[in-house]
């Protein structure tokens, strides 16, 4: 009879990511520093990745210090420097079991207004930098024969939005690469996840005018925004055993929206 994972077990006391070692791409503030507060909680130890050195500090400081978190300056788009934040999870704590890769940016405008490099930093950052993640992570764990990456797409890749044509691309492929990366390491023990986030409540968020926030508001049926906190709990899932038989799946958290 096959054994099933530990998590599985009704008799299981242990936290979800007991001894666990996750690297987060921007995870020094917002969404990434929302799931690094979940993993710690469920026991993991967390590498943080942030181009701001000082809040990538302060986040350690905020997470309980340097046995449960590091931090280094990490630019997403540079394969070098992604490979490096990968090792550094290595040499902190001794293994790489579950990548996060979060990190990204806006530079909304009009497709008549965006500028190419408006274009290509979104790209970039969102694209590339998965890619990148996925593909350092994915060295590591495979040589392990076990571990799971989760991609941070966005509802703007399923649907597209208006002044997102950067966005809403990079978003989109995001969905892709997980696929695709999914199916190349699935037999290695690794898997590939993503999630969707809706209008989650973020300083980024709030700072956008009321009409918008108003407009957004009326196509969420939950007639709620979503807390950083909801994103992390998926995320957690997708990172635990609790979704041992999962991959290539892409989790919408949106509240109904463009359901």
């Amino acid at each position: 009879m096959t054994e099933l994972p530990r998590t599985c077990d009704p008799e299981r006391t242990s936290m979800l990511l007991q001894d666990r070692v996750a690297v987060i791409t921007g995870g020094a503030q917002g969404i990434g520093l929302a799931i690094a507060e979940r993993f710690v909680a469920e026991g993991a130890r967390v590498v943080l990745g942030d181009i701001d050195a000082d809040l990538g500090r302060a986040a350690v400081a905020h997470l309980g210090g340097p046995d449960v978190a590091a931090s280094a300056v990490c630019d997403v788009r540079d394969a070098a420097q992604m490979e490096v934040l990968v090792a550094l999870a290595g040499t902190a704590f001794g293994s790489v079991d579950v990548m996060v890769n979060n990190a990204g940016i806006t530079r909304d405008a009009t497709m008549r207004r965006m500028t190419e490099q408006e274009f290509d930093d979104v790209i970039g950052v969102h694209l590339k930098g998965s890619w990148n993640g996925t593909r350092a992570a994915a060295a590591v764990m495979r040589e392990a024969g076990r571990g799971s990456i989760i991609n941070v797409s966005s509802l703007s890749g399923k649907v597209g939005m208006i002044g997102q044509t950067n966005y809403s691309a990079a978003k989109a492929g995001i969905v892709g690469l997980t696929k695709a990366a999914a199916k190349e390491v699935a037999h290695l023990g690794v898997r590939v996840n993503a999630v969707q986030p809706g209008l989650i409540r973020t300083a980024m968020t709030e700072a956008m005018p009321q009409r918008i926030w108003d407009q957004k508001m009326e196509e969420i049926p939950m007639r709620r925004a979503g807390e950083p906190a909801e994103v992390a709990g998926v995320v957690l899932f997708l990172a635990s055993d609790l979704s041992s038989y999962m991959t290539g799946t892409v989790q919408e958290i949106t509240g109904g929206r463009f359901m």
